[in-house]
């Protein structure tokens, strides 16, 4: 696949929700260690209500609507922090890619550079507090990369999918400042953050669609 276009975004959510649903109560668990337990419930509720609404829309709404009203329903039906800053990440995505009928490399970095960005700012996160962000921030650094080396977008997601993977190691060496993990510091260290982990699923998801 050499572009994402509405009607292969509509089935990039699929897959989405499908990865989530099965990846619910890794999630579960994972969060239950020094969260809430609920990190798998809000992202396969929310990635379920994103793919109905965007497939009732339909590929002639064009990307950057379905981006929005996927974000807007997440928004909606997942109102948890996880919920509220992904659903932010979408909506600041959509914006990014205004005008836009393909994501190419380009367009993959602009996307995610705009939805790292949105939660950093809507989560007061900042790089190395062990969340989300210590891995979408250095994936959309090496999409920019690709971009500008002129790297086709299959190749493209499969380095960031690659970095995902190494910042999400990194992030066990790191101690949580938000959330209710952050009441635990000293004992996150050593411990694969479940919202980084979230990160690495959504752009693994990604490149293997683009790549399948």
């Amino acid at each position: 696949m050499d572009a994402i276009r509405a009607d292969e975004l509509i089935g990039l959510f699929q897959s989405w929700r499908d990865m989530f649903a099965a990846e619910r109560d890794f999630l579960i668990a994972l969060d239950g260690k020094v969260g809430d337990s609920d990190l798998g419930i809000t992202m396969s509720k929310s990635f379920a209500a994103a793919y109905d609404t965007v497939a009732a829309e339909g590929a002639a709404a064009g990307l950057t609507k379905l981006l929005r009203s996927a974000g807007a329903i997440m928004a909606k039906t997942a109102p948890s922090t996880m919920g509220t800053l992904t659903a932010t990440g979408f909506l600041r995505g959509a914006k990014a890619l205004e005008g836009k009928d393909a994501i190419g490399t380009a367009e993959a970095a602009a996307f995610w550079r705009a939805y790292a960005t949105g939660i950093a700012e809507r989560g007061k996160a900042k790089l190395g507090d062990k969340t989300i962000l210590d891995v979408l921030d250095p994936v959309a650094g090496v999409l920019e990369a690709q971009a500008a080396s002129g790297a086709a977008l299959a190749p493209a997601l499969k380095a960031a999918a690659d970095e995902a993977e190494a910042a999400l190691e990194r992030t066990k060496a790191m101690k949580a400042q938000h959330g209710k993990a952050a009441v635990f510091q000293e004992q996150t260290v050593g411990l694969q953050d479940a919202g980084a982990t979230v990160g690495v699923f959504l752009v693994k998801a990604m490149s293997g669609y683009v790549a399948g």
